[in-house]
């Protein structure tokens, strides 16, 4: 089972898609003229900004509800295994993703906006949905939703869950199955709440937990300054070819920093689309931007304190392809969490343990929320005006298992299966958003004409000649009275 699952993603994670990725949000990143920079002030701005209604969330809840998917176990453990395998350069290959990437999400998410529709009194919207509407091939939108549903309803789980309990395990000496009886049931408690519990659940949870572990990494780096200069220049160095030892493995560097970078802010994968669709603004760029920012979060801030707290204390291995070790401080230990475990112990003996075991929980824990959340839109799409509650009640369960299910079994073959599942949306969303750019470009530029003329943009769809974006142009006025 293992070696069919690895062999699919060879196919699916081929060169091709890594170069894919980096070329799409490189082209975005230009068209654009680099609106990740331009508009940086605004990205900030606007998250404190709009309402939560009846049908729709605020833009910071919209904004918590996409970091719970984006800041998970792909923080923690996912950028120790990059690091594992790719060696430090592979810390500058996701940085360079999430930096072209960001712009990628401001795509996704902003036709996520202009396509969004209201359903069952929510706001519902996401790949499927501006597949079928901006380019009118509904079997394609029904590909992505049956794709969605399989990768984060039944696939990717287990790797959250998986996580969670190699961390409490190593931490706390706790029981996979435990752990997994006890995810099941919190997880049951908020996912049979709906939509507004996850997001309400995500707004208090993911600010917090990133902050600490923020925090702690600044310490760490702080107590061990002197190595600044030394870990920087590896990182460049590995990433350039440029450094003795790692020189031989720059394609897996590449590979393995692309993949877990874009596995961690999941730019372009068209996850966080779904909860950007469910933002109450005015304008679809103003929720593009703020997705656009929750990337920087998720890689730039956050995996970069994993990456720093593991290379500053040098508590870290690296393996070449042949199996030999090009690095090896910690002797026989399996890459993930007990990297930033180890790290964070010579600082602070005793705490490193238990302190990535709590982080592991929440970040892992609400991400599985997230993924809930995303397969439910996706049930949603595809029982548009018929009965949807025992598909939805199906979903609730189907995911429940595959966490229990992934709490318990091994983690190469969690991860495993969660890149196919990954790869399938990557490559179908990708593609997509390449032939749908045109509505997310015109609604940039009229986003940033309105601003200049001193106005708060509000969206005419007509004006601009994009079609099909129904909820604009029948139900935006009547709703934005409501919340005002």
């Amino acid at each position: 089972m293992e070696d069919f699952v690895n062999k699919l993603n060879e196919i699916l994670w081929s060169p091709v898609m890594i170069y894919l990725c980096l070329g799409v949000g490189l082209l975005f990143s230009i068209v654009t003229r680099f609106l990740q920079v331009r508009h940086f002030k605004d990205m900030i701005a606007l998250m404190f900004q709009g309402k939560s209604s009846d049908a729709g969330v605020s833009s910071f809840q919209a904004l918590s509800l996409a970091l719970s998917g984006r800041v998970g176990t792909g923080n923690i453990a996912g950028t120790a295994t990059a690091i594992a395998f790719g060696g430090p350069g592979a810390v500058f290959w996701m940085w360079a993703i999430a930096f072209i990437g960001a712009s990628s999400a401001f795509v996704e998410s902003t036709l996520a906006q202009i396509y969004k529709v209201k359903q069952d009194g929510q706001y519902r919207g996401g790949p499927a949905y501006y597949i079928e509407k901006g380019t009118g091939w509904k079997w394609y939108a029904v590909l992505f939703a049956l794709s969605a549903i399989l990768a984060v309803g039944l696939l990717m789980p287990g790797i959250q869950a998986n996580s969670i309990a190699a961390g409490l395990n190593n931490a706390f000496d706790m029981s996979p199955t435990v752990t997994g009886i006890i995810l099941v049931l919190l997880l049951g408690t908020i996912i049979f709440g709906g939509v507004k519990r996850i997001a309400t659940v995500a707004q208090y949870v993911v600010p917090f937990m990133a902050l600490g572990y923020i925090l702690l990494s600044i310490i760490i780096v702080a107590m061990n300054i002197t190595e600044l200069p030394h870990v920087m220049a590896l990182i460049f160095k590995s990433a350039l070819g440029f450094d003795q030892a790692f020189g031989g493995i720059l394609g897996m560097a590449i590979s393995w920093g692309v993949k877990r970078g874009i596995y961690s802010n999941e730019a372009g994968q068209g996850t966080g689309a779904h909860a950007a669709a469910a933002a109450e603004v005015s304008h679809p760029a103003k929720q593009g931007l703020v997705q656009a920012f929750s990337v920087y979060v998720d890689t730039l801030l956050v995996c970069s304190a994993t990456a720093f707290m593991i290379l500053f204390t040098g508590m870290y291995n690296t393996q070449a392809p042949d199996g030999s070790y090009i690095v090896n401080n910690l002797g026989d230990v399996e890459p993930g969490p007990a990297y930033t475990q180890a790290a964070i112990e010579t600082v602070f003996p005793g705490f490193g343990a238990g302190f990535v075991a709590v982080a592991l929980f929440f970040f892992a824990f609400t991400t599985i929320m997230a993924y809930y959340y995303i397969a439910e839109t996706n049930i949603a799409y595809l029982t548009r005006g018929r009965d949807s509650r025992l598909p939805m009640f199906l979903l609730k369960v189907g995911i429940l298992g595959a966490t229990f299910y992934g709490s318990v079994k091994t983690a190469g073959l969690a991860w495993a299966l969660g890149d196919v599942g990954l790869g399938i949306m990557v490559w179908l969303n990708i593609i997509a958003i390449v032939i749908l750019a045109k509505p997310a470009l015109k609604a940039l530029k009229d986003y940033e004409e309105q601003k200049k003329q001193g106005k708060d943009p509000v969206f005419n769809p007509v004006n601009l000649g994009i079609k099909n974006a129904d909820y604009w142009v029948n139900d935006f006025k009547r709703d934005e009275e409501q919340v005002s």
